[in-house]
């Protein structure tokens, strides 16, 4: 097995980038001074082999993923990534050629992200490999988006393609075609929308699509008080999404509820909406629904309502 303090020497404090935050990972913690004008912003995200990753995926991706997982919940709140603290249960099959690819997967997305490793914790476990990272980011101060804001009369919007997490989840376990590889790639490798921060000024409320889109608008709708209701036709689908759902209800139902997408669902008055369009980059959107008074989710096709037995995925099944 691996030897820790080797581990930490050769391949974890490269990542420090230089950061004299880090104190060289020669100590038990990170000191970070404050930012004048700055709120810090803190998320954390685990993945479990066989739960969040297949044992067969490569660990530099795992590595990549873990960090962009995170990086979606600070892309959600407008925040501007700067560093991250990691764990990692190593399982005990694995030696240095595993931790190479997965340290090999972190320095390139800290590159990507402007991202340093800050300290952390790495052990051995008899089971599956589990990995975990703390990721922190800047707000200006009272800045930070929360899911809380949305007003009646708000216009649900989304950015990207829903439901391709989804579809790339039952390519990788064989139930859909993939023969390009297309979709088996955005699975392992979700494109967190970090470009979204001048956009979401415009927001009244944010969250990031990790669940499913009605169960994250849902999390919106409940935070604010108010009722969130999306209209399926109107959910952005890539060529290979549109292809597979066909127009068909049960299809869009499927892709609204699935998660995994990794895209953003933000709560933006009409008023705003041009505005907010201006500062999206080339980052795409389209709006899905709307805000109205009363509570939960109310999922339409061209005005019907259609019923939702599960909005979304939750550990051990789906969310109620």
């Amino acid at each position: 097995m691996a030897d820790e303090f080797e581990t930490i020497a050769k391949l974890l404090r490269p990542l420090t980038r230089g950061a004299p935050e880090a104190l060289d990972l020669l100590d038990d913690a990170a000191v970070l001074p404050s930012r004048p004008g700055f709120d810090l912003v803190l998320t954390k995200d685990a993945m479990v082999e066989g739960v969040h990753f297949l044992p067969t995926d490569p660990l530099d991706l795992v590595a990549r993923k873990l960090l962009r997982t995170n990086l979606s919940d600070l892309a959600a709140k407008g925040a501007e990534p700067f560093g991250y603290l990691l764990a990692t249960a190593w399982r005990e099959s694995d030696g240095w050629a595993e931790r190479e690819a997965f340290a090999k997967g972190l320095a390139e997305d800290g590159e990507a992200f402007d991202l340093r490793l800050l300290g952390g914790d790495t052990v051995s476990t008899s089971g599956p490999l589990l990995v975990s990272a703390t990721l922190l980011g800047w707000v200006p101060s009272g800045g930070m988006i929360r899911r809380d804001g949305a007003k009646a009369g708000d216009l649900v919007l989304v950015t990207g393609h829903i439901g391709d997490g989804w579809l790339s989840l039952q390519a990788a376990l064989g139930r859909v075609g993939d023969p390009e590889g297309e979709l088996l790639e955005r699975y392992r490798l979700p494109q967190p929308r970090v470009g979204m921060r001048r956009a979401l000024n415009l927001a009244n409320a944010a969250a990031d699509i990790s669940d499913g889109l009605l169960a994250d608008v849902g999390h919106v709708a409940r935070a604010s008080g108010l009722k969130a209701v999306v209209d399926l036709q109107c959910i952005p689908r890539s060529l290979i999404g549109g292809v597979w759902s066909d127009g068909k209800v049960e299809r869009l139902l499927a892709l609204a509820t699935g998660g995994d997408d990794y895209e953003l669902v933000c709560a933006v008055s009409p008023e705003n909406l041009q505005a907010f369009g201006d500062l999206t980059g080339d980052i795409p959107f389209a709006v899905v629904g709307h805000f109205e008074a009363g509570e939960g989710v109310e999922a339409r096709f061209f005005g019907d309502v259609v019923p939702v037995e599960r909005p979304g995925w939750r550990h051990g099944g789906f969310e109620d």
